[in-house]
């Protein structure tokens, strides 16, 4: 019996929607506030269903329980989405008789969509499209993406007095931000830390907006920089030249796709996909997950994933530790998440959509070794392996020869509050570059600048208390790492960081008030509190919480775990504190001194939930079978044969098996196939770059000519 067979509502035919009760809707949530919405009617494939108003498409179906929006052209297979972020093309659905990106076209009132069975039909044209005068604009500054950088060289241009055009693809600014309800890291002067990532982007955002050097356009995706200066932009349908003096590029990542045995089946996304539906959209996409990839983005998306009510089955990485911060990685195990370091995918497992993940252990190679595999079931697999930095529009301003600065992911990859820092300074490089008096950049700002882009650092023992009297703050963050809020706050400066004021590690050396503020504020939930003035025998522990979607209540027996998670008993919970402003919850707990200062956290998901199932696959099955290019459905073994016949131009490979002609444009293969050519040892010297399309997303050609249109962005 399979586990869709075991738990029914989550099985969903490609005509229909969901079977059974289970909702789709986050209906409470323990950071974002959850806000009526006004419903509007729309059609799948005949049958009505209900979408809340202004919501995308692919969102709206999710939320109704289809995931199978496509069959492929060539094999017929399911398809639903990935990226949830207009970059590749597997969540195309036809709204009313035209194909378009659910992911990126918001949900009308009465709109019928159906499934794209095969080829899509185009509509039959009843009259001549009604062609207008493109509108052509001058500005002094473009950014491409209201992201963290966007935002922040925006900010700093408009200070200087720059005419500042900021081109966003979705309904609102914020970027990355938007999704993001953890604390953010770094420190308090440079990158707000302490605060969530999606107060932040609102924050920046007012700023902007409220400039009046700065113009904002939303549901407008730039598509090409052209040789003549001037730059394509599709806004809410219509299209425009814009002819900026410069351009800062913000534009973000796209995630990198990984290759794996039934690596289409509907069900794996990327991580961003997976945030924007649960934390922009409230909707829950899933039930059981697990993750590929321990860096930061795959450790944080499984944390908001508990947030959002969802069972988190696992998490592999491929290298002996996680990438990521060391206290992302505590905090899921504390919680009960499992970790399997040195371990990758083998296999997505199920008929059209995902029913189980199967894994195994890797040698020092990354081969895989037999007798490792182990198989969990889950509805979703969730592929957090890396981002490729979108700089095409670098490139395409360099050979139009208009001064370009990139900033964000676009330049360089790195956590957010980096980019915010190094949005500052490309904001300012690029109004020096137009000639506008700025100050010169100081040198520490450059100095600060690579600390917050920093990746994890050692590791060191943890400060060891003999006190046992009074009250004190513990500190479980033992990893060098960009963040120090908790020397900011404390009101008896009596945590200290030694060495690097941002990248050392915060040690207590003082006198504590047991006031809580360094455990409120702590991104890495770091902190607790031992109070031993009351009984120094029995004394109360603070700790943060903040998945109280999953309830504790006072006097309930909790597991309280250490530093990495493993148990130390269960432990009664003497008093549940509220604290509003931050969304945390501040848990005490009454536990002998001897484990005072050991405890972090308690667990609070089952172990039952992580159970493997018996392996139904081996390493190698399937290995021929695997996709390198997902639009035209090229086996990574044909590239791979290709390769080995010294062929390594990328345009040679699109030309003899059409990886690379799909709706995406290359950009999910394009590194797949690159990660194939490392394999087989190509220098990266020898690699011929693919010749890019000339623009950025599918656009209907009568919309370059000045056709009229609605808000899908298509010709009706």
């Amino acid at each position: 019996m399979t586990f869709n067979e075991r738990r029914p509502y989550l099985r969903e035919t490609r005509s229909g929607g969901k079977k059974g009760p289970m909702s789709h809707r986050i209906t409470e949530h323990p950071i974002l506030k959850i806000e009526p919405r006004e419903d509007v009617t729309f059609f799948w494939n005949g049958r009505p269903l209900q979408a809340k108003k202004g919501e995308v498409l692919s969102s709206a179906l999710i939320a109704n329980g289809v995931t199978v929006f496509s069959t492929h052209a060539y094999d017929g297979s399911a398809q639903g989405i990935f990226c949830a972020n207009g970059q590749c093309s597997k969540c195309l659905v036809i709204a009313d008789g035209v194909p378009v990106k659910s992911c990126m076209i918001p949900v009308r009132e009465g709109m019928r969509v159906r499934l794209v069975d095969g080829l899509p039909e185009l509509p039959a044209v009843s009259e001549k499209p009604r062609l207008g005068p493109v509108e052509e604009i001058t500005v002094q500054a473009l950014i491409i993406g209201g992201g963290p950088a966007g935002l922040s060289a925006a900010i700093e241009l408009g200070r200087a007095g720059v005419k500042t055009l900021v081109v966003d693809d979705k309904s609102e600014l914020g970027g990355k931000l938007v999704l993001q309800t953890h604390k953010f890291f770094g420190s308090i002067e440079d990158s707000q830390a302490g605060t969530r990532g999606n107060i932040i982007g609102r924050k920046l955002a007012a700023e902007v907006e409220s400039n009046p050097n700065i113009t904002v356009w939303v549901n407008s995706t730039v598509l090409f920089v052209y040789k003549d200066r001037k730059v394509g932009v599709l806004r809410n349908g219509a299209y425009t030249l814009v002819k900026p003096d410069a351009i800062l590029n913000a534009a973000g990542a796209r995630e990198k796709l990984l290759r794996f045995h039934n690596n289409t089946l509907v069900g794996i996304y990327g991580a961003g996909a997976f945030q924007t539906l649960a934390n922009r959209d409230l909707v829950r996409p899933s039930e059981r997950l697990f993750v590929i990839g321990g860096g930061n983005v795959g450790l944080i998306a499984s944390y908001h994933a508990l947030q959002a009510g969802i069972d988190v089955v696992g998490l592999a990485e491929v290298m002996p530790q996680c990438g990521g911060y060391k206290v992302h990685a505590d905090k899921l195990q504390r919680l009960g998440v499992p970790i399997y370091t040195s371990h990758s995918v083998l296999s997505a497992n199920g008929a059209e959509r995902v029913e189980s993940v199967t894994i195994a252990r890797v040698d020092g190679s990354f081969r895989f070794i037999p007798g490792t595999e182990k198989t969990f079931a889950c509805d979703t697999i969730l592929i957090a392996v890396g981002l490729d930095p979108i700089d095409e529009f670098t490139r395409e301003a360099e050979s139009a020869g208009i001064p370009v600065v990139a900033a964000g992911d676009a330049g360089e990859i790195a956590e957010a509050s980096s980019a915010m820092f190094n949005g500052r300074i490309a904001g300012l490089k690029l109004a020096g570059r137009l000639g506008v008096g700025v100050p010169d950049i100081p040198e520490s700002w450059y100095k600060k600048a690579e600390i917050l882009k920093s990746h994890p650092g050692k590791i060191e023992p943890q400060q060891v208390l003999e006190e046992e009297e009074g009250v004190m703050p513990v500190i479980h963050c033992v990893q060098e790492i960009p963040c120090n809020p908790c020397i900011t706050v404390c009101p008896t400066n009596s945590i200290v960081i030694r060495g690097d004021p941002i990248m050392g590690n915060p040690v207590y050396e003082g006198t504590c008030s047991g006031c809580h503020k360094c455990v409120l504020i702590c991104p890495g939930l770091a902190i607790t509190l031992v109070d031993f003035r009351k009984d120094k025998e029995n004394p109360l522990v603070t700790v943060p919480y903040e998945v109280f979607n999953y309830r504790v209540n006072k006097d309930q027996e909790v597991m309280a775990v250490d530093i990495e998670g493993r148990p130390l008993g269960n432990y009664r919970i003497v008093s549940v504190v509220e604290n509003k402003s931050g969304r945390t919850q501040l848990i005490r707990i009454k536990l002998p001194k001897a484990l005072a200062k050991k405890v972090v956290s308690f667990r609070i998901q089952a172990d039952w939930v992580s159970k493997s199932e018996d392996v139904t696959v081996k390493p190698g099955e399937g290995e021929d079978d695997v996709l390198a290019c997902f639009c035209e459905r090229v086996k990574a073994s044909e590239i791979r044969a290709l390769v080995r016949q010294g062929i390594t131009d990328l345009n040679q490979i699109k030309a003899l098996t059409r990886a690379g002609m799909g709706a995406c444009g290359a950009k999910s293969c394009d590194a797949l196939i690159r990660q194939i050519m490392r394999e087989e040892g190509v220098p990266a010297g020898r690699i011929v770059a693919n010749t890019k399309r000339p623009v950025f997303v599918e656009v209907p050609i009568g919309i370059l000519a000045g056709a009229g249109t609605d808000d899908s962005g298509a010709k009706p």
